[in-house]
């Protein structure tokens, strides 16, 4: 992997790290370019990322993981969702400037950063949404659904969802998306950090990604 490059965006500089071919073999040599942000409570450094990553990049996709402005800046709350939105659009739309982005573009990440990558895979010309532990509801809540974001995404999404998942399980979230075209739910063991069994968790990311039709 290599080192992360700054990324200016209007909230300040964001980090991107790259895993895979585009990090010394060129950008024309991956399968296709995946995208994965971070959570609300911590960086793209937790086990399931770096296991979706390490699965992706052995298979050929060039991998990216951005760490938003607010945790480059050190600081410990996230800002409001539609500043997300802004910081992240703002990374891709300069990898898109820069080359980064050819081929099929796949977008995720995990709970927060599953849903900035619903919320902007319309707009960002997206091929498919890889969600790990999407946010469905706040724990105890689930009269706050946010099923309609998940049901916006408008291109083939997956969601890794851990079976005990206190903010949505992946029951809960399969009949969230009752309907929606090519939208799939996986079941991995453990809970809302997707800690207990990333190796699961890569598995199920990568079963997906190697049956998404890509564009040539």
């Amino acid at each position: 992997m290599s080192p992360p490059v700054l990324v200016d965006t209007p909230l300040g500089p964001a980090a991107v790290r790259t895993a895979g071919p585009g990090s010394a073999a060129g950008p024309g040599s991956a399968v296709g370019t995946l995208v994965l942000g971070h959570g609300a409570g911590g960086a793209t450094d937790g086990p399931d990322l770096l296991a979706v990553t390490a699965a992706a990049a052995a298979a050929g996709w060039r991998v990216l993981r951005v760490d938003q402005p607010w945790r480059v800046a050190g600081k410990r709350i996230a800002p409001a969702p539609p500043q997300l939105d802004v910081a992240w659009t703002a990374v891709l739309e300069a990898l898109r400037s820069g080359g980064v982005l050819t081929g099929p573009l796949v977008v995720g990440g995990r709970s927060a950063g599953a849903r900035v990558a619903c919320r902007t895979a319309a707009t960002l010309g997206a091929d498919g949404v890889l969600a790990l532990a999407f946010p469905l509801h706040p724990p105890g809540r689930p009269e706050r659904s946010r099923a309609d974001e998940l049901r916006a995404a408008g291109v083939p999404l997956a969601v890794v969802q851990g079976g005990t998942d206190a903010m949505g399980r992946p029951e809960e979230v399969a009949a969230a998306l009752a309907g929606v075209p090519a939208a799939s739910v996986h079941a991995v063991p453990g809970d809302h950090s997707l800690g207990k069994a990333p190796d699961a968790v890569a598995a199920a990311a990568l079963a997906w990604l190697e049956q998404l039709p890509l564009r040539c």
